[in-house]
């Protein structure tokens, strides 16, 4: 199964994004070639860019208090699992505390001399070559180890928000009930009634070669399935399809 999802508004959008360059960061930093390590580097870049132009960390901090209060009023529910509960809470509490003691996110690697240049030579296509980069040039051939501590030690002052933000995303998805539906000639609609939803999560077999091309707001959701099929531009699907999708909301 393929699984894509759509954020309904541009701050889930926004962590989103944010979790992919950390899953990229992540993969990348393991020990291997330099030239992965690059790739870690530039992910590294991309979150400093995407950090500093909004307070990310405290929309984080606000979603986890948040989720918090909603977690504490469900103790006396019945059929609640107590356990589970107070685990989930203690792990809010924990990453909650991480990042606010991580001060400013990613301040650290932005008072690097070396790392600011690296950044702004590895932003021109090409930059990143001995030619105009010498001393990165020299870093790539040191042992894998020390290239990986490295790595590890920059990528330490922006894991708190990474914590943070793997929290809120798997408690959102973990919201939404997924349902088996049908998609007449390749589009399917749903109305919401007003119900304010933050992401819908859409599965597709891998063998029916289609993806969902979605549109939603408060009001309602709008899928069409389209395939993709060489050089050609997608084509509308026009037979009726399954799926299954679940509308997440905390």
């Amino acid at each position: 199964m393929i699984l894509f999802e759509y954020p309904f508004n541009e701050r889930v959008r926004a962590l989103m994004r944010l979790e992919s360059l950390f899953d990229r960061m992540m993969f990348f930093a393991r020990p291997g070639d330099p030239k992965l390590h690059q790739v870690a580097l530039s992910a590294l870049f991309d979150l400093l860019d995407a950090t500093e132009r909004t307070d990310m960390k405290g929309s984080v901090l606000q979603d986890l208090e948040r989720q918090k209060n909603v977690l504490n009023s469900l103790k006396d529910h019945p059929g609640v699992d107590a356990q589970t509960l107070n685990a989930m809470l203690i792990e809010i509490e924990r990453v909650a505390a991480n990042l606010n003691a991580a001060g400013k996110t990613g301040q650290a690697l932005r008072e690097n001399e070396w790392l600011a240049s690296l950044r702004g030579r590895l932003s021109v296509p090409g930059g990143g070559t001995q030619v105009d980069m010498p001393s990165f040039h020299a870093w790539q051939f040191r042992p894998e180890a020390e290239r990986c501590a490295d790595l590890q030690r920059w990528m330490a002052s922006l894991m708190p928000l990474q914590a943070g933000i793997a929290i809120v995303l798997r408690l959102l998805r973990e919201s939404g009930q997924p349902e088996s539906a049908i998609a007449p000639q390749g589009a399917y609609q749903q109305m919401l009634a007003g119900k304010v939803y933050q992401l819908l999560r859409v599965w597709m077999d891998d063998s029916v070669h289609a993806f969902p091309e979605i549109s939603a707001n408060k009001y309602m959701v709008w899928i069409r399935f389209a395939s993709q099929d060489g050089d050609q531009k997608p084509q509308a699907a026009v037979r009726d399809l399954p799926f299954k999708m679940a509308l997440c909301s905390l």
